[in-house]
């Protein structure tokens, strides 16, 4: 396959969503297509995944605390922030959409989007209630209007239980539009023989 997102840097943003175990493939497919991927978490989203992993998945240290000393690594990687090509942010809740929306930069991966300079996608997961609630469709048409793109989330059962929209949405799906909005080939982005990476009909 070729590798259409070599000499591509992408910031992966995971959030404090059920839905973040599902970021390690995310990553691990963004590699083999040739991206460099620099990893921000919020303090949430480490409760699901731990920085360790992602460090060992991409090969770079993982931003996490925007209060820590100051190393060159971290400040070369904040000015990288501004330098990425394509910002994801998967699995992103309500509350982050929220913050983005509302300007608020207070960790490190609203902190990042707000630095970057390129084109963001995100891709939300969380309770159906919550991805209906008219605050966060507000949220997310304001943020439409601004350039920023959505991956609609899939529906199924959902953590609690409940079944309906709000699961994040397949891995395909994802890595296809940042296929798409780095000018790749969408064919060299599909995911033959490693459908068993994500369950489907799971947040």
């Amino acid at each position: 396959m070729a590798k259409d997102l070599e000499g591509k840097t992408i910031l992966l943003g995971v959030t404090g969503s059920i839905a973040a175990y599902k970021a390690p493939a995310i990553l691990r497919k963004l590699k083999s297509l040739g991206a460099d991927v620099i990893v921000a978490m919020t303090k949430a989203g480490t409760e699901f995944v731990t920085p360790l992993t992602f460090k060992a998945l991409s090969g770079n240290s993982v931003l996490v605390d925007m209060f820590e000393p100051a190393t060159e690594w971290q400040i070369e990687h904040v000015i990288l922030a501004q330098k990425v090509d394509l910002v994801l942010i998967a699995p992103a809740t309500a509350n982050i959409i929220g913050k983005i929306a509302s300007g608020i930069a207070d960790d490190m991966v609203s902190l990042t989007v707000m630095a970057a300079k390129a084109s963001v996608v995100i891709a939300p997961a969380m309770n159906v209630n919550m991805y209906e609630n008219p605050i966060v469709g507000e949220n997310i048409k304001k943020l439409e209007g601004v350039g920023y793109t959505f991956v609609e989330p899939g529906v199924g059962v959902l953590a609690t239980g409940v079944e309906g929209r709000g699961r994040l949405a397949e891995l395909e799906e994802i890595v296809e539009k940042v296929c798409e909005l780095l000018r790749a080939s969408p064919m060299n982005c599909d995911l033959p023989g490693e459908g068993n990476l994500v369950r489907k009909g799971e947040i």
